[in-house]
């Protein structure tokens, strides 16, 4: 494997990390107006949460910069033809990430349920604007011969295709964050029965829009048609983990079933570098396939990758580590009776 192969596999890590990492905590905003029926609850719910979200908008990061560095024709193509997609989340997180912080401010109703709505739309519009963004690096943008994206910046971005994709991940991320409260709750509460029955009822659909997803890939898409050997692996995996999801609620296993979902989340992700690298594009033309972006016409010189292996052989190791311990250290379930205040939120 040489440095270009190396590099496009990171940056499909990065993304990987930041979909099973934030994908719970999105869904655990997303999860607020069914969930939280007073201010403990709210406060339980934040809790769950409040020592994790912003570490995990630390791989978002990471991927945007990698990309950057590693392939600036990939991503400069990208962001240029799905800009007004990309400044959508970015505000979404900012504001989701203000919320955290203000909500508690003012000891006024109505002011924490502005804050509580922030948190919520910051949260639901770029779980489901993710799913358009990969469904497209999957059809493909109109790249002209200049490496450039033509028309306008939303031209053909929103078609049946890619918003499937958004409601996929968007309702896998609600299962996520449902299963994920099973995690963090105490199980002798109203709240956590509540996370259970909600897991169930947004399992049932994120199984059908992710099937939808699935099936309009192969169809329209030939999603699967370069896969090799084992062109269903991948997808095969997926729903195999989404179908164990079903099995580890009805055993009550909260583990296996937030196990489970992340490796959906996993699988999904993995697909779609699949699908992109055994065709040899990073994004596909719908101008004219012969102009699509390569793997290795997109790639940065020898020199900045090279640099930039010794800078995440450093780097990377020291993030995942500081995450890893961070989960530890704050494991203990949480009660409404005891809600954010144990973490300061």
């Amino acid at each position: 494997m040489d440095l270009v192969d190396l590099w496009f596999w990171l940056i499909a890590l990065t993304f990987t990390l930041y979909f099973f990492l934030e994908g719970f905590d999105f869904g655990v905003d997303a999860l607020r107006p069914q969930l939280a029926k007073n201010e403990a609850e709210e406060r339980a719910l934040t809790g769950t949460i409040g020592p994790f979200w912003d570490g995990n908008e630390v791989w978002v990061i990471a991927a945007a910069g990698v990309m950057f560095s590693t392939f600036p024709v990939w991503y400069g193509a990208l962001f240029d033809g799905l800009y007004p997609i990309f400044v959508v989340i970015l505000l979404a997180l900012l504001l989701r990430g203000v919320s955290f912080e203000y909500r508690n401010q003012v000891d006024r109703p109505s002011w924490r349920t502005f804050w509580d709505r922030v948190s919520f739309f910051g949260s639901v519009i770029p779980s489901f604007l993710w799913g358009v963004v990969m469904a497209k690096i999957i059809e493909g943008l109109p790249v002209g011969s200049d490496q450039r994206v033509r028309g306008g910046p939303l031209d053909d971005v929103f078609t049946p295709f890619s918003i499937a994709g958004g409601f996929a991940t968007l309702l896998l991320f609600v299962l996520h964050g449902a299963n994920f409260l099973l995690l963090r709750l105490h199980t002798d509460t109203a709240l956590y029965r509540r996370a259970r029955r909600a897991a169930y009822f947004w399992g049932a659909l994120a199984t059908v829009a992710i099937l939808v997803f699935v099936v309009m890939g192969y169809v329209t898409e030939g999603l699967f048609a370069s896969f090799g050997v084992f062109p269903w692996i991948f997808p095969i995996a997926a729903f195999l983990t989404l179908a164990s999801i079903w099995l580890a609620l009805v055993l009550r296993r909260d583990v296996l079933a937030f196990v489970m979902s992340g490796l959906t989340i996993l699988f999904a992700t993995v697909t779609v570098f699949v699908a992109l690298y055994t065709r040899g594009v990073v994004l596909p033309s719908t101008v004219d396939p012969g102009l699509s972006l390569t793997l290795e016409g997109s790639a940065s010189q020898p020199y900045t990758l090279e640099l930039m292996t010794w800078v995440g052989a450093i780097f990377l190791p020291l993030i995942i580590g500081y995450q890893i311990w961070n989960y530890y250290v704050f494991r203990a379930r949480v009660r409404p009776d005891e809600g954010a205040l144990s973490h300061g939120y």
